[in-house]
């Protein structure tokens, strides 16, 4: 059945799970403001959605206020201490999985300190974590996504060390679609976080447990590296393009090259969505985007590059978008980014909108689950470079290149946008589509999601510099980017590998829109 926009104005969630938008939605139902639900939202899916995010991953927050300004926050974790070139040696790369895998502080739990720090309403932390620790005791039904993937990864996850096998294959294969998966370790990890706090992750008998458990599997992260973690709060990257202000996570984020895609296609012309010059002009605007994003973005102490004056510079991405071959693809032989997130929103009644993400990376993260607290720690670190110096080298303390972007937009009539998706490299590209679709060309915002989308290069699973398009497409677009020098690959039907999106409009007088993603297990929810 095809989704519609859904529509209310108490408040409203969208998820790309029904338990978390439910969740969201419950909160909000009970006196809780947007940031609230949203931590719900955050908590919930650490519990039903674990291949795709958990506590032991990083998060980034932005959050619309009703006075018209935008806050964030980084829950992102940097390197180890111990985590230098030495303990590397013989090793080409960092490996994708098992214990030096996991080479970063988690900063997931740090975001969600301190956007109820200083956003947080009247609810107590054990309201928020209510239904999460209730998911993990009593068990949740397997969707079919995360089966397979389970099913997929299996092989590779299984043969590490910790807990993955005991929670994840409790009869020795992988669970299938509708088993009911339950995580006793982590109810229990949940529900002393609500009772004695989220410090106690980075520094208290948690932490003391977590070090313990990260220490016996081999990782490099010890208690000293959680003490020493804080978030921080950025200023949100922002870019102007006809009628709306754009923003986005600063970095180590990519959030950068998901505005710099929308500037320069704010500058050429597309009589039509989804037509050639719409899908040529994003993907030809994608590359120049992600040329500079993978020789200027990382961790801000290790770059000088000035992010917020290249947008702010008219003239610099007049030229840049001057040199997009409007009739001509661009080579693009580029390695692309991975990883595997889980991206949400939430408006609330005041005015507040709230976009948000958090991931492990890969799917199930390092494959570490640690035995006492049930966590899956992340494999974000495993992008790092094993150089001296240089765009992402390992250093201790810094942080990962991240591909996680939460968006935010406000229109000069009023409207207030939050937008995203999982998806790694085509984290930006699905913005870009949605957003355009939706802001440019007038589509429903629903059907902006719904409608078949393009990828160039990888999300997550096959690894390759293809362009690909689902079908749904009219067949002469196909053609005419082949002919154009794309190299052109049919996905077939909508499928997971183009992202689980989202989105919820904030209209001038109070009316919530929102749509979730059919190719996620997704929800809007509202009252």
């Amino acid at each position: 059945m095809a989704l519609s926009t859904i529509s209310g104005t108490n408040g409203m969630v969208t998820a790309p799970h029904w338990l978390a938008a439910q969740a969201g939605c419950d909160v909000l139902k009970d006196g809780g403001n947007a940031v609230e639900a949203a931590v719900a939202v955050a908590a919930t899916l650490a519990v039903v959605y674990p291949h795709m995010t958990g506590i032991g991953g990083d998060s980034f927050w932005l959050v619309a206020q009703p006075d018209g300004t935008v806050d964030s926050v980084h829950g992102c974790g940097g390197a180890a201490a111990r985590a230098d070139l030495g303990l590397y040696a013989g090793h080409g790369t960092v490996p994708t999985r098992g214990p030096l895998a996991a080479n970063t502080v988690a900063g997931t739990l740090s975001a969600w300190a301190a956007i109820l720090q200083s956003d947080g309403g009247r609810l107590p932390l054990s309201r928020l974590l209510r239904d999460a620790i209730d998911h993990a005791d009593n068990g949740v039904a397997v969707t079919a996504g995360g089966a397979a993937i389970a099913a997929a990864k299996g092989g590779e996850l299984r043969i590490q060390p910790g807990a993955y096998a005991a929670i994840f294959e409790p009869d020795g294969v992988p669970l299938r679609e509708g088993d009911v998966l339950r995580q006793p370790a982590l109810a229990t990890t949940l529900r002393a976080i609500a009772t004695d706090g989220i410090a106690d992750f980075y520094k208290g008998a948690l932490a003391d447990k977590v070090a313990q458990d990260l220490a016996m599997l081999g990782s490099p992260v010890g208690g000293d590296d959680l003490a020493m973690h804080q978030a921080t709060r950025p200023i949100p990257l922002r870019a102007r393009i006809a009628g709306i202000d754009l923003y986005n996570s600063a970095p180590p984020t990519q959030g950068f090259a998901s505005l710099l895609i929308l500037a320069l296609f704010d500058r050429l012309a597309a009589a039509q969505a989804d037509g050639f010059d719409h899908v040529h002009g994003l993907v030809e605007a994608t590359k120049q985007a992600f040329l500079l994003r993978d020789t200027h973005v990382g961790d801000p102490a290790f770059h000088d590059f000035d992010y917020q004056g290249l947008l702010d510079d008219q003239d610099a991405l007049d030229g840049i978008a001057a040199s997009i071959d409007r009739g001509q693809a661009m080579p693009w032989p580029r390695p692309s980014a991975q990883g595997d997130t889980c991206w949400f929103a939430a408006a609330d009644r005041e005015g507040r909108v709230v976009s948000a993400i958090q991931s492990t990376y890969f799917e199930f993260g390092s494959g570490l689950v640690l035995p006492q607290t049930g966590i899956t720690w992340q494999n974000r670190g495993s992008s790092f470079r094993l150089a001296t110096d240089g765009w992402n080298a390992l250093v201790p303390g810094r942080k990962p290149f991240h591909t996680l972007n939460p968006a935010l937009a406000r229109f000069d009539d009023g409207r207030v946008m939050a937008y995203g998706t999982m998806g790694g490299e085509g984290q930006p590209q699905t913005q870009a589509a949605l957003f355009t679709r939706y802001a440019r060309f007038g589509i429903d915002l629903q059907q902006a999601i719904s409608a078949p989308r393009w990828l160039l290069g990888r999300t997550w699973g096959e690894n390759s510099t293809t362009l690909k398009l689902e079908d749904g497409f009219d067949e002469a677009l196909y053609a005419d980017l082949a002919a154009a020098g794309h190299d052109v690959e049919r996905a077939g039907p909508l499928t997971a590998t183009m992202g689980h999106a989202g989105a919820i409009v904030r209209h001038a007088d109070g009316r919530l829109d929102g749509a979730t993603d059919p190719r996620s297990d997704g929800q809007v929810a509202t009252w």
